[in-house]
């Protein structure tokens, strides 16, 4: 199974929050995921945008999970990675 950590849309109109998921690649933007990781709010302060469990992160990644364009340039953007 190919796996995908993504972000799936949360929130309302106008004031939108994303969810950093795990995903199987067949499965549809705001599909079932297999485990949340954390969230994204781009209308909070900068220092609290990304809240990310980065043990389960990392433990995703070394069982060959790719994370998307967008998280990993969110996840190196914002500094919680270092180099994503």
């Amino acid at each position: 199974m190919a796996v995908a950590i993504r972000l799936t849309r949360m929130g309302r109109k106008n004031l939108v929050k994303w969810r950093i998921a795990v995903y199987d690649r067949r499965t549809r933007r705001d599909g079932r995921y297999l485990e949340n990781l954390g969230t994204y709010n781009p209308h909070a302060k900068p220092e609290e945008k990304v809240a990310l469990d980065l043990a389960r992160y990392k433990h995703w990644v070394g069982h060959g999970a790719l994370p998307s364009e967008a998280v990993a340039r969110l996840l190196k953007h914002t500094g919680v990675l270092g180099t994503a």
